[in-house]
């Protein structure tokens, strides 16, 4: 075994999880996607991705009204080619709901 197979290299995160809520779960299909990631990713390219992933679906109208979070944070009115995404993190896209 390696040096960096002993300090848990090997071990570093290689995907992002990205969760579905309401009616972006119903859109996609899914309550889930894992995406396979090298690196640090803008929340630019992981909606890139997935949309490309749910084709031919309503998923892209939905999210356009679904707020964002990242981990716990949310990404808020920030341009999404400037949120990084890393390796280990969750993005979870919430529709508004209604009721209070």
């Amino acid at each position: 075994m390696s040096h960096s197979q002993v300090r848990g290299v090997d071990a570093e995160p290689k995907s992002i999880l990205v969760r579905y809520w309401a009616s972006a779960k119903a859109a996609s299909g899914t309550a889930q996607d894992v995406l396979d990631v090298t690196g640090p990713i803008a929340l630019a390219e992981v909606v890139r991705r997935i949309l490309e992933r749910h084709a031919d679906t309503r998923l892209e109208a939905v999210l356009g009204a679904c707020s964002t979070l990242i981990g716990d944070e949310p990404a808020g009115t920030r341009p999404a080619e400037e949120v990084v995404v890393h390796p280990g993190q969750t993005v979870e896209f919430l529709p508004p709901f209604a009721g209070g």
